[in-house]
């Protein structure tokens, strides 16, 4: 495993757990906006040793209920298996958050049983979303990852950051035509401390009262969706 980064203790990444953060190295994504951008390359610099992160979590058992892998993103790391397994005997919950471009992955995490949570980002509509992602990228994965989801079982969202420029109001409603019926969409606000694209530190997202009155347009799409401002 590639290891960037331990946040040791945080009350938001997994909702309705305590956890601890673990966020791998590397990403096949490029947005512009993106808010780890130290993660985004596979630079092998500042690494955590793996058995650090086994060895702190064995410490916080009973103190802490879950683990979010992020990144980064996770699901193109080659022994994730491996190690969400030691994370599981540990007795700890797992959440993932992924891009969606690894389907088969999600799909052999759930098939052993090693996902309590999932959260995928959705970057875009599905017809611009290389544009936003700066990658060419095949949007049939992105489909097939959202229906894996969708039928897994386990507890999950999808959910967008939102960049005024990059998102029109038709944008996300046609996201919420991609999610169609899902149990909850998240709606985050885009916030520029820091970027991959330094111009995107310039950049803004939409009033919390413009993101609620797009939420209430998509509860005929989702089940529920909330806004995080």
């Amino acid at each position: 495993m590639l290891i960037g980064g331990l946040q040791r203790f945080s009350l938001i990444d997994y909702p309705g757990k305590i956890s601890a953060v673990v966020f791998t190295q590397g990403c096949n994504f490029r947005c512009p906006y993106c808010h780890n951008p130290e993660l985004v390359s596979f630079n092998r610099e500042g690494l955590i040793e793996e058995n650090y992160i086994l060895s702190f979590l064995e410490e916080r058992r009973g103190k802490i209920d879950g683990v979010v892998l992020t990144g980064g993103e996770p699901t193109l790391q080659s022994d994730l298996v491996d190690f969400l397994r030691e994370i599981k005997n540990l007795g700890f919950l797992v959440k993932l958050d992924t891009n969606g471009s690894c389907p088969e992955i999600i799909e052999e995490l759930l098939e052993r049983k090693l996902l309590d949570y999932i959260a995928m980002d959705i970057k875009g509509s599905l017809e611009n979303y290389s544009e936003i992602i700066n990658v060419k990228v095949d949007i049939e994965k992105i489909k097939k990852s959202i229906d894996i989801i969708m039928h897994s079982g386990v507890s999950y969202e999808f959910r967008t950051t939102i960049v005024k420029s990059q998102l029109k109001r038709d944008d996300i409603l046609k996201i919420g035509e991609s999610i169609r019926s899902a149990e909850l969409y998240v709606l985050q606000s885009f916030r520029p401390t820091k970027t991959l694209d330094p111009n995107f530190l310039k950049e803004t997202s939409y009033t919390k009262e413009e993101l609620e009155d797009i939420a209430s347009s998509l509860k005929k799409l989702v089940k529920r969706t909330i806004v995080r401002y």
